[in-house]
């Protein structure tokens, strides 16, 4: 909530920044008789539309799970940080086609005093706002911050080629208006796409960022239970919450009771650290000295030294039919699964030649 709160404290502040250069522009522009300068704050009036968006999408997000959506409404963010990146994009392109006529009919600019004063004014206001809404949006992992701070630094940078292109040729007679323009055009249209990529990802399912699995691993596997952390699948439903499952790897003469202890301290410390919903899988590692310790240690050892295997794990033996089951980690060159299995079991073929070894290709979804 404190996270929520500290959004659409920066949306207002937006928004209020918006409105009072919206109003200075027209009062400035009525005193001087200037429709352009008028126009312009109202072009400014539809700039706190994305720090409106924001604030309407964050209260939607922070609504409580129900029937119809039981794991709440978090994934709203996306997409307000989507119709924000849209709005951005949009901007880009406009400039684009504006900058292109430029080129065909460039024109002489014409300034007064009055309006250089509201140009610098709103390029400082603007870069202001721009960088602070950014910042938060950053600090908060806001998409949607990050694009609204991004919409009004573009603003910013706009106004402020215009200017510069002005004096150009006020001083030189050269008119780099519109190539200016162009350029600046294409980095906010490439920029535009990258913001709309990141929620875009999210709602199909990006992969975890590498520095919480390591964290995740490395919490879990500080417990004295633990022998290994394997398969973590995390799925996000917004910012604050995660659904996900992962495997642990453990002695095989812990009781039912004692795993059942570990498993429930491991979904309440993911909970409160990491706002993940985790559900854990069990693997059993023998006992060292015994007849299947020794199966398992040549299995793992075997498989492991082979090329493009990561990783080896949940090894087990079933003794009343002779069969063992292991999963593979492949690296991201296998590409045929059904190939690379036939390649590992030939190779376990010459060290078990009499038992059967199923191998399953698990495949690397968070590191």
């Amino acid at each position: 909530m404190e996270r929520s709160r500290q959004i659409i404290r920066t949306s207002i502040i937006g928004i209020i920044t918006n409105v009072l250069l919206a109003g200075f522009k027209a009062l400035v522009g009525l005193l001087a008789h200037s429709v352009a300068i008028v126009l312009d704050a109202v072009n400014n009036l539809s700039d706190a539309l994305s720090s409106v968006i924001t604030i309407i999408g964050t209260k939607l997000s922070v609504r409580p799970a129900d029937r119809e959506h039981p794991f709440g409404y978090g994934r709203v963010e996306y997409f307000t940080a989507i119709i924000i990146s849209v709005i951005v994009l949009t901007t880009g392109i406009t400039s684009l086609i504006e900058s292109v006529k430029k080129i065909i009919n460039p024109t002489l600019p014409e300034y007064t005093t009055v309006t250089l004063i509201v140009i610098v004014a709103a390029i400082l206001t603007k870069l202001v706002l721009g960088w602070y809404v950014k910042n938060q949006g950053k600090k908060l992992e806001s998409d949607a911050l990050i694009a609204s701070g991004a919409d009004a630094l573009f603003d910013a940078i706009i106004t402020l080629a215009t200017l510069i292109s002005a004096g150009v040729m006020l001083i030189w007679n050269v008119s780099l208006d519109g190539y200016l323009g162009v350029l600046i055009s294409a980095v906010i249209i490439k920029a535009g796409i990258e913001m709309l990529a990141s929620p875009i990802n999210q709602l199909l399912g990006a992969r975890v960022s590498a520095e919480l699995t390591k964290q995740i691993k490395t919490e879990i596997a500080g417990m004295d239970e633990v022998q290994g952390v394997y398969d973590i699948i995390l799925h996000g439903y917004g910012p604050n919450l995660s659904i996900g499952t992962l495997h642990i790897a453990v002695r095989d003469t812990m009781t039912a009771h004692e795993i059942h202890g570990l498993t429930r301290r491991i979904t309440e410390m993911m909970i409160e650290r990491h706002g993940i919903i985790i559900t854990v899988g069990i693997y059993a590692i023998a006992t060292a000295g015994s007849k299947c310790a020794e199966l398992q240690k040549t299995v793992v050892q075997t498989l492991a030294s082979q090329d493009h295997v990561i990783q080896v794990h949940g090894f087990y033996y079933y003794d009343d039919s002779n069969i063992i089951t292991v999963d593979v980690v492949p690296d991201l060159t296998v590409t045929d699964d059904q190939a690379f299995i036939q390649h590992l079991s030939d190779q376990m073929k010459q060290v078990l030649p009499d038992r059967q070894v199923n191998i399953v290709i698990d495949h690397n979804y968070s590191d």
